[in-house]
């Protein structure tokens, strides 16, 4: 799994605006999927080889009287248990302030790594005198930045790598990953006690790699399987939306371990803005996805209910028309055994290997049936298609210009490898590379 940097200090030293700079500029940020809204709180980076994961946080305000101290509280607790480093930002400008000091000597209980960024030194050459205070914080040598004028970022993230933990392969297994996602009090705890608690051959509780999760192995008709819970904290309502927005980032990281995703979704309140960001994350990673709609015992019905919730699923998760829903009850047992067919449908597919003659085949028969675009007298011509990789099925088509293979067409060469290969449950990537031939001038 991805390190995990998180930027914390009070507000207005620069936290969001050194953000916004690496994802600007060295951080790759996976295009958001139609439909889906997305907090710019969190984006994937790569620095000298090491690819992590870069988190925003709110300011700390250690001396506000009303609810926002709780909240920064808790936005800070939550960003120290999921980071491998903590960048602690400053004012060089302001000077050490008191608040400093607070955070400085919270961040110091984690006994995580601290690399002490001292941010608005926007004048290049020798460092500010105020710099030299910080020292006082006791949390090593301070490094002078300047978050607009984007000085001293490159430094600052190789002290950072210095602290991540050694790269390790994940452990080969025959097990399949499955990630129990959702929204605070969707049921995720309980829908992993009543997969456990019912006809378990081998289950034992192991340490996650997540500082949040805790992985339980489980053994069913022969096929094992590691099930990785997200659900961790539980906090008055006062602080509902600093839980939410990092229940967010705990679901992500257990999303980049799985290899299925179970997306649940409380059949009372229905599909909130937050189910769409887990789901749309799982979908940008390409992982094997069920939609899981748990609670239906407490939905009054009749004989269009599940259809119509079935529709609003479809519409605001329109980007996954791929993955499996299915109406379960944790609470009493109804429909959880279906998840189990549905993981085995799921993974198959998403597995799935085809041979480059066979898809060549299919390439050829798809033209013929429906001809490729033109633009100016040019007509896009597909040359030939292979298969990159699986989990998920990756495809490569090369073909004569890119500016010619329109988002419609290549969605119909999608929808005919997935009619073809029974790839209708899992996510499909289509590359579109130039290849140029010679002559080749119509």
């Amino acid at each position: 799994m991805k390190p995990t940097i998180a930027i914390v200090g009070r507000p207005n030293v620069g936290k969001s605006t050194m953000f916004n700079q690496l994802a600007g500029s060295r951080i790759s940020i996976v295009e958001d999927t139609p439909g889906v809204t997305r907090d710019r709180i969190y984006a994937h980076s790569e620095w000298c080889g090491r690819n992590f994961t870069l988190i925003d946080t709110g300011g700390i305000e250690p001396y506000s009287k009303d609810v926002i101290l709780e909240q920064m509280r808790l936005q800070a607790e939550i960003a120290i248990e999921t980071a491998d480093v903590i960048i602690f930002m400053v004012d060089v400008r302001d000077g050490l302030t008191a608040a400093d000091s607070d955070v400085a000597a919270m961040l110091q209980k984690s006994g995580k790594p601290i690399v002490l960024a001292c941010n608005k030194a926007d004048t290049p050459g020798e460092p500010p005198m105020e710099l030299y205070e910080f020292y006082n914080l006791g949390l090593g040598d301070p490094m002078a930045i300047s978050s607009i004028q984007k000085m001293g970022l490159g430094d600052l993230l190789d002290e950072c790598v210095k602290h991540f933990p050694p790269e390790t392969e994940e452990e080969e297994t025959d097990a399949v990953r499955v990630a129990v996602v959702g929204k605070p009090n969707v049921g995720k705890s309980s829908l992993i006690n009543r997969i456990l608690g019912e006809n378990r051959v081998i289950v034992s509780d192991v340490a996650g790699t997540t500082r949040d999760a805790i992985d339980s192995e489980y053994e069913r008709d022969g096929q094992k399987y590691i099930f990785i819970d997200t659900a961790g904290i539980r906090r008055k309502s006062k602080v509902e939306d600093a839980v939410e927005r990092y229940s967010v980032i705990r679901s992500y990281n257990a999303v980049e371990r799985s290899d299925v995703c179970l997306i649940l979704i409380d059949a009372v309140t229905g599909v909130t803005e937050q189910d769409a960001k887990i789901a749309g994350y799982a979908h940008e990673e390409g992982k094997a996805s069920i939609i899981v709609v748990n609670k239906w015992d407490a939905i009054e019905k009749d004989d269009r209910t599940m259809n119509a919730f079935l529709l609003d699923v479809r519409n605001k998760l329109s980007f996954m028309t791929y993955a499996p829903v299915v109406f379960i009850s944790a609470l009493t047992g109804q429909r959880v055994d279906r998840i189990f067919e549905n993981i085995a449908l799921v993974s198959n597919q998403h597995s799935v290997r085809v041979q480059t003659g066979v898809l060549n085949d299919v390439l050829a028969d798809a033209v013929l049936r429906v001809q490729p675009p033109s633009d100016k007298g040019k007509r896009l011509k597909l040359y030939y298609m292979t298969q990159a990789s699986v989990k998920p099925p990756t495809f490569i088509v090369f073909v004569n210009d890119k500016e010619l293979a329109h988002f419609s067409y290549m969605r119909y060469i999608e929808n005919q490898l997935r009619e073809a290969f029974g790839l209708n449950a899992t996510p499909i990537r289509l590359i579109v590379r130039e290849r140029k031939k010679e002559n080749d001038t119509h």
